[in-house]
């Protein structure tokens, strides 16, 4: 127990520093968050025991440069250049005047919403959703006076739905892979557990945008200067790959900037370098990230949790609950979705079968909970590109993650009261 303790101390050191010390200092902008990982690192190599100082450092970096960091650094930095440069382009203006255009203001939040559920559902990923939407979103806050982490955290939240939800999302197939069902039966399943909890945040989002007011002289809309937009989402909509969707989209507004003059080819690789530096902070974040987990997983913090979780399993709801926090722990030390259910999944299927638990309604618990904890840690993917695409702190969205908390709260009830029946 005291190895295990001593394992998952790092990620102590990091809630302490960072979460605690802003909370008593008042300002979450006093600790840095790369600060607070760069100590919780040290912690880490330093109290790794068993191994040369050379060979903790090698455990650290492998975790750091891990092919899942480097896909998430090069998404870093491609989102970088393409929003950098769309907003140089105009192409953020150009959009956030069209969706005014469109969308009276007391519509404006329940409609970010439904497009970035629709959107997400049909990309399948969070990721891609959030670097469409965001800047939009931030353009259209400062347009009408709203609180821009609202508006930002209204675009994470409905990105979350088509990560739980999408027959092509990886935390999807992942679960249903690892429980032997249908992606049809687990969407069922899913779908009773967490479309009512959109529906509520859908009218929480219609009562809160009742005071939001549209600006009262909108710009004509620019739109040729909204196709870059259009053909990212529509790419992603498609299924294309999110990097070769921003490499598409950065593309298109170098040369719609050209041709409309709000650059030359200097002014567009300028555009795209400062975006680039933009992301500096994520792609540090990410890899420090990345390398302490590895070190928590090698020093067996992951399998300290999950052996101590399943020592007092004894009913059907216990074996739920147990899977429930399975996953969230491990989701919370990897800070990735997708590699919590792969890494519990194992363990869920043998718990689910050992105490009769359907394995459709076990492969929606691991997606559901694990995207309730992707959705509100500071250090995930998802909040901290939101956060960098609209130049936040990533603790000042996390009290308007209205989604995520609720549909974690959906599937505990739907364990605690066991539902839906047929399922449970």
């Amino acid at each position: 127990m005291k190895k295990g303790i001593i394992a998952l101390s790092p990620l102590m050191v990091f809630v302490v520093l960072y979460l605690v010390t802003s909370i008593i200092a008042g300002d979450f902008y006093k600790v840095p968050i790369t600060v607070a990982f760069m100590a919780a690192s040290m912690y880490a190599v330093l109290i790794s025991g068993g191994a040369t100082l050379h060979e903790r450092i090698d455990i650290y970096s492998r975790g750091a440069a891990k092919g899942q960091m480097m896909l998430m650094i090069w998404i870093f930095i491609l989102a970088g250049a393409f929003a950098h440069s769309a907003k140089v382009m105009g192409a953020i203006d150009a959009t956030v005047n069209l969706a005014l255009t469109l969308l009276p203001g007391n519509m404006l939040l329940a409609g970010l919403f439904l497009a970035a559920c629709f959107i997400s559902i049909s990309v399948g990923t969070s990721v891609g959703t959030i670097v469409a939407l965001t800047p939009i979103a931030a353009g259209v806050a400062q347009q009408t006076s709203t609180s821009v982490p609202l508006m930002t955290a209204v675009i994470v939240g409905g990105s979350f739905f088509g990560d739980n939800l999408s027959f092509i999302s990886d935390t999807t197939i992942a679960a249903t892979a690892t429980q032997g069902c249908k992606l049809s039966d687990k969407f069922r399943v899913n779908s009773f557990i967490v479309i009512p909890a959109a529906i509520v945040i859908l009218v929480v989002y219609l009562m809160m945008g009742t005071d939001i007011q549209s600006p009262q002289h909108i710009p004509e809309v620019a739109y040729l200067k909204v196709v870059p937009y259009l053909v990212v989402l529509l790419t992603a909509i498609m299924g294309m790959n999110v990097m070769a969707v921003l490499s598409l989209g950065t593309i298109v507004t170098g040369v719609i900037g050209m041709a409309e003059g709000a650059f030359d080819i200097f002014g567009w690789f300028n555009a795209m370098g400062n975006g680039i530096l933009g992301m500096g902070e994520l792609i540090i974040i990410t890899m420090m990230a990345g390398g302490l987990l590895e070190i928590i997983k090698h020093n067996g913090g992951i399998d300290f949790i999950i052996e101590r979780l399943t020592r007092h399993v004894s009913t059907k709801r216990g074996a739920e609950m147990t899977v429930a926090g399975l996953v969230s722990f491990v989701n919370m030390c990897t800070a990735n979705n997708t590699v919590a259910i792969i890494t519990v999944g194992g363990i869920a299927k043998q718990i689910a079968d050992r105490f009769g638990v359907d394995n459709r309604k076990c492969a929606s618990i691991l997606d559901t909970f694990s995207c309730t904890v992707q959705g509100i840690i500071p250090y995930g993917v998802q909040i901290l590109m939101a956060a960098g695409l609209a130049q936040l702190n990533p603790i000042s969205i996390m009290p308007y993650l209205y989604y995520p908390f609720a549909i974690g709260i959906a599937a505990l009830l739907s364990i605690l009261f066991r539902y839906p029946k047929r399922y449970s």
